[in-house]
Order: structure tokens, then C-alpha cells, then sequence
């Protein structure tokens, strides 16, 4: 029995539940299928996800194709939950792409492609909704080799789009064989030997079982007549399994035409699929079925199975945390080595901390059920690891949890309604932030407020919605504000030395900020001797630092710096005669702790530093006759056109926006192109801000920036 863990993402509205419901019909874990519609879907089990209709939160699911135990995780498609789709590529071996035949290749279908792409993870296209009026099949197959892939490998044919009655029909035919001898040596020499495998007729000679060659009209004759496409197809049967010759390869001594076998294609088509290199694109529907049967062959013949030693080193990440009925935290977790079962205590985080595993449950044939362990390959939900985290390793780790997607680069603070706790209030808050770590919770404790970050304001309304039905708290929001962050403009250093200059801490720390470039985070270096001092007084300096850098002059996170370490001492631990530890006489961490923010932001305030705000790439295609209307409003907005493009009765302008006006663009566009504009955006670098104030954002820690009143908060020894 093989495990194969399967990611379903898709755009927004593409009908990628609906075809998770279907697949789970059609493999007979369901008698009905759910409905996005009705609220009846198997995955989307929150109630806020059944009355909006989208899926908020990444859900498991498991089925058998023969042989073959599949773990479904259907994921979000709106942008704003992004996070949860993020989490869940780290855990999979394949994928399923969906695409609207009616819409095509959308904003987040790109972002999505690319992202499989870049971490090389072996993906089927769907091509959902061919029942659907203006379903197209051309129109859609040229958009995803233009703006998805080239390495697209189309495994059929369709038929009566655009009705009920809308069907598919599996083949491989020329278009194939031109995308795998790129990556096939001998189909590359049949190819060539062939002339370019095509013959006079304009079209490749694809031996098939019960199919004639194609004709100079373009259509095949025989059995699989009213085939659609006009590209020589193979005939297959619904298995997805070719008829042909057995020899991959045979010649046409007569014409000088070299024929390749079904067969040669299909042995071709599944190492190449494995490795990522072509992605086979079906058509078919979610409503009607039409298509199903051949995706669900694919997934079983096509993507690899999950690899994984179950007698090796326990090694898993954790991709999503929840609550379980008494509070208590469940973790998810992909197995990529080893077995762990219940009562073993194992570490995990980067603390290491250990934790026993005090109940396991697997998934199978649609439900999840006890065990008494989890071997390499399997998706398992854990209980007992009280601190477990999101992205957390268990085991062995196997390697840093990587960000896929930018952060998010907005944010609002939450408003508590009449009669709310402002403690209750952020508990639950913490408590989203444990299933969402991007949220980035930000308390003020001061003011008694908490901002939180998001990727667009339909993830508000979610939040919202959530703090009222979870939690029973009524919350508004302030105003959505654009994340900057700063870099240092310049070079600052300043030192405080222990018992001098009115420094009450015993401890001395200097510090010199220097820029570093854009994308290299933030790194912490000494030009002190490392054994000048205990190294627990050097670690308090380095945490300190990075904390403190989460504010800087404006209030906005401090990166892209080196950060050095210059002076440092301390006073050793002292004792009156026959008493213990006088901390009074004696350096101690929170000594270190307490200096580090004045010198830090000391040394920024030598150096400067620069607000940059985070700009998207922007790509809008919209009829040229509204062009004219269009670019006054984009400069409004402060959004710059870099390339303009004409094609036919439709322009293309990419740029770049500030990200703190897509959501404008995108509520206007509609009415500026008539509704026939198409925009995408995603986040693509830091701009410095160049127009107006400089944004600042309220600081939230006691305010280095003025030294009284950080010591009255930090410290009684003022003066002594």
C-alpha cells in the first residue's frame, strides 16, 4: 500500500471543494456529494466557511485509489489565507491545480504555479467547469502554456462545452510528444528523425489501437471519431492506459516518418511528471463528473508516492494546530521518517523541548481514527504537545521552516465592543494566532491595544466573524494601515559603560549599526573577546537586539542591518561576608537586558534610518478604449506603469502600486473597464516612501527614544 499526500489549490471560485467532493463520491468514501451551495461539503467543516462558501482553513481528508492511500488537503483559494495554503506545500508530494474553463488563469493561479514550480513539486492541471457557458478549451490550453507553464502535456480531448452534456476524452496526441522529447532523448531523436515528427499534413504520426493517422483536416478518423482539437490524439481507454504497439518506437521506412507508441509517451509522461518537469492538463467538471475518472487515474499512475524510512530517525513538520473540544492543542503533522507512537517522548521546536505523545490519530477512508502510531509517509493529528507550534520539526529536524509567499503587509487594530474584556479579548486572539502565526499579534500595553497583520480585508471580516462565534466577543476594527518596515541609512555606534554617565545598569554594551543588503534580514557579530564575560550576558545582548530592532525610530521593524557588538563588561558576582548573591554588587541578564535598547537606539539615531513601504508587481489587462480612464486613476494611486502592451482590442500594463492601494484598485477597476478588467497583484519589494509624512506607527515597548521615561518604566535604580 502506497501514501500519497495531495494538495488541492486553485484560485478563488475555480470549484476546487466541489471537486474535492466529487473525487470523494467518485472513490465512495461519500452517497452524496456536498454542496459549496448548501453547506453540505465534507472539508469545509466551519460554519463560517459554509455560510460564505470559501474554505478558510486547510482540512485532511483520506481515500483509497486501489492500491493507493491518498491524504486530500483541500486549502484556500482566497489570497487573504494564503498562510494556510503556505503551510501546507512544505507536507505534500503532488498537487492538483484547478482552473475555470469560463475564467482561465487567474491572479492566484499564477502566484500558486509558481510556487509548485520553484519547490519542484510534481502538479496536475484540472481544467474545472467545461459545463459552464463560455467554457473554452483552445482559449485556456494557449493561457496556460503563456502565463502558467510550456511543459503543459494535454491528456485529452472535449467535447459540447459549455452544456450539461460536456464530455472529455483521454489521448495523447502531437502536442505531447513535442513537450516530453525535450526532456527524453530517444522520443527527441524519433522526433527528429521524423523531420520534426510531422508529416505533410502538418500534423505528428501517433500510432493508436483502433485510430487512423490524422488527416490534412486536422481531425482523426476511426473509432474516436468527433474528437476535438485537431491534433492527432491517441485513443485511450478510460484507464488512462494507451493501446499500441509494445515497442516504444517504430519507423515508417516508406515516408520517412517516425511513429512513436502510445506506449513510449506514457512511460515517458511518468518520470516526467514525477520530477516535475511537464504537467499533464485534463478537462473536466465538478458538477457532472465529466473528466473525474481520468484525473483520479493520474493522481494514482502519475505522482509519486510518499517516500520515507518508517525504521529511521523520527523526523515531522507540523503544518496546523487546532483546539480540541477541552482546549487542549491537536497538532498535524507529516511524517517524513521514522514511526512515532503514543507514550514516546520526543523533542521538537527549535528549543528542543521534549513533549509526550499521549494520543495519535490517522486518516483513513474519510474519516480520522485512533492509532497506535504513525510510520514515515502519513499525515497523523497528535495530542499531548502542550507548546507545539506551527512550522514546528518533531524528531530529528529536517530542515528551517521556509516562507513560500510574502508576509502580510497590512494591518488594523482590534476594537473591542461594549461590555468586552480586554483580557478575554487578547486570549482569544492569542489563540488565533497559535492556528495563524502570520496574524502577528502586536500588544500595546500601554494604550491596552492589539493590532494584528493581514493580507486583506476579507481575512478581517474572517477574524471578526470568528471572535463572535468562537468566543462570543463583538469587535470592530480601526482602519487598515499599510506594514513599513526601516533600514539604517547610514552607519551609528554608542556605548553605555557600566557605573558611568548616569547608566543605572551594571553593564556595559557598545554597539555599531551598519546597513546591510536589502533581503539579508538581520545579523548580529562581536569585535569582543568572547570569553570577556559569561556567554549567557552575550546572548542577553543578541535577543535584546533582535527584539529591539522590531521598532525603530518611526516604530516600524528595523532590517537589512549587521548589528556589532564593540565594548561589553560587567561586574563580577560579588557577596557581603557570610550572605549570599548581592545582585546590587552583581551584573545579572536583566542588567543586559535593560541597557541594550538605549544603546541600540542610539546608534540608529547616529545612523538614521529610511521608511520603506512594500510595493506589488501589478499586471492589468483591461479593452484599450478604456485606457484613457484608467491611467489617471493609477496615478492617483501612486501606481507606475513599466510595460505596456497592445493585443488586438486588449492593453496589458504591468507595475508596480503601493500595496496600501491594491484594495482600491481592485474595487474600481470594475467600473473604469466596464467589468471586463483583470487584475493581478502580488507583494515584490520595499520602496522607499517618497510622498507625503512619513508614516509612523505607535510603539508598543517602554520608548528607548526617551530616556527618562524608559528607565522610570525599566528600572528603580534611577540615579543611584
Amino acid at each position: 500500500m502506497h501514501m500519497l499526500n495531495l494538495g488541492i489549490l486553485a484560485h478563488v471560485d475555480a470549484g476546487k471543494t466541489s471537486l474535492t467532493e466529487r473525487l470523494l463520491h467518485t472513490v465512495g468514501i461519500t452517497d452524496e456529494i456536498g454542496s459549496v451551495d448548501a453547506g453540505s461539503t465534507r472539508t469545509d467543516t466551519l460554519a463560517l466557511e459554509r455560510r460564505r462558501g470559501i474554505t478558510i482553513k486547510s482540512a485532511v481528508v483520506s481515500f483509497a485509489i486501489d492500491d493507493v492511500t491518498v491524504n486530500l488537503i483541500d486549502t484556500p483559494g482566497h489570497p487573504d489565507f494564503i498562510a494556510e495554503v503556505e503551510r501546507v506545500l512544505g507536507v505534500l508530494d503532488g498537487a492538483v491545480l484547478v482552473v475555470s474553463a469560463v475564467e482561465g488563469v487567474q491572479a492566484q493561479t499564477r502566484i500558486l504555479m509558481r510556487t509548485l514550480q520553484r519547490l519542484r513539486i510534481p502538479t496536475l492541471l484540472f481544467v474545472n467547469k467545461i459545463d459552464r457557458r463560455g467554457a473554452r478549451y483552445e482559449g485556456v490550453l494557449r493561457q496556460i502554456s503563456e502565463r502558467l507553464t510550456p511543459a503543459a502535456v494535454v491528456m485529452g480531448s472535449t467535447g459540447a462545452l459549455g452544456t450539461a452534456g460536456a464530455w472529455f476524452r483521454p489521448g495523447l496526441g502531437a502536442q505531447a510528444l513535442e513537450v516530453l522529447a525535450d526532456h527524453d532523448d530517444e522520443l527527441l531523436a524519433a522526433y527528429v528523425e521524423g523531420g520534426g515528427v510531422v508529416g505533410g499534413d502538418g500534423l505528428s504520426q501517433v500510432e493508436a489501437s483502433g485510430m487512423s493517422h490524422a488527416t490534412g483536416g486536422g481531425r482523426s478518423h476511426g473509432t474516436g471519431g468527433g474528437v476535438q482539437g485537431g491534433d492527432g490524439l491517441v485513443q485511450v481507454d478510460a484507464g488512462g492506459m494507451s493501446h499500441g504497439a509494445a515497442s516504444g518506437m517504430s519507423h515508417d521506412t516508406g515516408g520517412g516518418v517516425s511513429r512513436v507508441t502510445p506506449h513510449a509517451l506514457h512511460a515517458a509522461l511518468i518520470p516526467q511528471t514525477r520530477q516535475a518537469l511537464v504537467h499533464p492538463v485534463y478537462f473536466g467538471s465538478a458538477i457532472t463528473g465529466a473528466g473525474v475518472a481520468e484525473l483520479i487515474t493520474g493522481i494514482k499512475e502519475l505522482l509519486p508516492p510518499a517516500g520515507g524510512d518508517p525504521d529511521g530517525p523520527v523526523s515531522g513538520t507540523v503544518f496546523k494546530v487546532e483546539r480540541g473540544p477541552a482546549g487542549e492543542k491537536v497538532a498535524y503533522a507529516r511524517m517524513f521518517s521514522g514511526t512515532l507512537r503514543t507514550r514516546d517522548r520526543i523533542p521538537f521546536g527549535e528549543t528542543r523541548q521534549e513533549g509526550r505523545v499521549t494520543a495519535i490519530s490517522v486518516f483513513d477512508q474519510g474519516a480520522d481514527a485512533r492509532a497506535d502510531a504513525v510510520p514515515a509517509g502519513r499525515i497523523a493529528r497528535l495530542w499531548g504537545l502542550t507548546d507545539i507550534r506551527i512550522g514546528d520539526a518533531i524528531g530529528e529536524p529536517r530542515k528551517a521552516y521556509e516562507h513560500f509567499f510574502a508576509p502580510p503587509t497590512l494591518e488594523t487594530v482590534v476594537v473591542p465592543g461594549p461590555g468586552v474584556d480586554g483580557r478575554k479579548l487578547h486570549l482569544a486572539l492569542v489563540r488565533l494566532a497559535e492556528q495563524d502565526p502570520l496574524i502577528d499579534l502586536r500588544h500595546d500595553e500601554v494604550r491596552q491595544e492589539t493590532a494584528v497583520s493581514l493580507y486583506g480585508e476579507v481575512q478581517k471580516e474572517v477574524i471578526e466573524a470568528t471572535l463572535a462565534e468562537d468566543f462570543g466577543l463583538d469587535v470592530t476594527f480601526r482602519e487598515t494601515t499599510t506594514i513599513c518596515i526601516e533600514r539604517p541609512a547610514g552607519t551609528g555606534a554608542a556605548a553605555e559603560f557600566n557605573k558611568k554617565d548616569e547608566n543605572p545598569f551594571l553593564a556595559t554594551v557598545g554597539l555599531r549599526v551598519d546597513p546591510a543588503p536589502a533581503g539579508s534580514g538581520v545579523g548580529f557579530r562581536l569585535e569582543v573577546e568572547l570569553g570577556a564575560m559569561p556567554y549567557a550576558f552575550f546572548k542577553a545582548v543578541e535577543d535584546t537586539v533582535r527584539e529591539a530592532l522590531g521598532q525603530g525610530l518611526h516604530g516600524w521593524q528595523v532590517t537589512d542591518c549587521t548589528v556589532t557588538m564593540t565594548h561589553s563588561g560587567y561586574s563580577p558576582r560579588q557577596s557581603h561576608a557570610h550572605q549570599g548573591f548581592d545582585k546590587s554588587m552583581s551584573s545579572t541578564g536583566a542588567d543586559f537586558r535593560g541597557v541594550t535598547p538605549l544603546v541600540l537606539i542610539e546608534a540608529l539615531r547616529r545612523a538614521g534610518t529610511q521608511v520603506y513601504e512594500p510595493m506589488h508587481r501589478f499586471r492589468l489587462e483591461a479593452p484599450a478604449d478604456t485606457l484613457g480612464a484608467l491611467l489617471p486613476v493609477l496615478a492617483a494611486l501612486r501606481a507606475v506603469p513599466q510595460a505596456t502592451e497592445t493585443r488586438g482590442a486588449a492593453c496589458v500594463l504591468e507595475g508596480a502600486v503601493p500595496a496600501g492601494r491594491v484594495h482600491e484598485l481592485e474595487q474600481r477597476l470594475p467600473g473604469l473597464t466596464r467589468g471586463e478588467g483583470e487584475l493581478e497583484s502580488a507583494f515584490d519589494h520595499y520602496a522607499p516612501v517618497a510622498h507625503g509624512v512619513v508614516p509612523e506607527r505607535p510603539r508598543t515597548d517602554h520608548n528607548p527614544l526617551n530616556r527618562k521615561e524608559y528607565l522610570l518604566n525599566v528600572t528603580r535604580r534611577v540615579g543611584s
